[in-house]
């Protein structure tokens, strides 16, 4: 069962609709109950760094959460905002993050990006592999996703580095540590390469 947590942010319908295309069931969290038959588990996020943890905390499934992450070592999947939050930290706010993945959230530096438009980071973008693995199978080397985002994940242990993509700086687009993945795009957004990302994390 592919559990999508639905913690007041991402768009959860988005990712509802790509697995009902391709058949695979799917069921939407908003407890921990909820979340104890999981198999596999996305979590989604848009907006501030803050905000995503506080309403996560509130929600009553971080506990439950962090058990089938950490001790049952279910696969999840961070999507843009919550691929940032499996961090220790962001410049963007006070708040701890999941603390999954060691590494910090950090602001592009404008100064670094020799475009018109600097930030965010939006549109599409290549993603560059830096080692094989599942969930990037079928797709081309250098695969195009859609991006919407002003901060990015740095990396403490260079191997836990999934993919890089270039905006200004060289900055890691996903990540992966044993059973937990992120990726900063918005693979609901991007064609026939997020859907083949999307299957290839269900066939985990």
């Amino acid at each position: 069962m592919i559990t999508i947590i639905d913690y007041g942010l991402g768009n959860i319908r988005a990712f509802a609709n790509v697995y009902e295309r391709l058949n695979i069931q799917t069921k939407i969290a908003h407890s921990a109950t909820d979340l104890c038959d999981a198999t596999k588990i996305i979590l989604p996020g848009v907006g501030s760094f803050d905000h995503a943890m506080t309403l996560l905390n509130n929600s009553g499934m971080r506990d439950e959460l962090d058990r089938q992450v950490l001790v049952n070592k279910v696969p999840v999947i961070g999507i843009c905002l919550g691929m940032q939050i499996m961090g220790k930290s962001s410049e963007e706010g006070k708040s701890p993050g999941l603390g999954w993945i060691n590494g910090q959230v950090k602001l592009f530096d404008p100064e670094t990006i020799p475009f018109v438009t600097r930030t965010p980071h939006m549109g599409w973008n290549l993603i560059n592999p830096l080692k094989d693995s599942k969930i990037l199978a079928g797709l081309p080397v250098h695969s195009r996703f859609y991006f919407l985002h002003s901060y990015y994940f740095a990396c403490e242990n260079d191997d836990t580095i999934l993919t890089t993509t270039e905006y200004g700086i060289t900055f890691a687009s996903s990540i992966n540590r044993e059973n937990i993945y992120g990726i900063q795009c918005h693979p609901e957004k991007s064609h026939s390469n997020g859907v083949q990302l999307l299957e290839n994390f269900a066939n985990l």
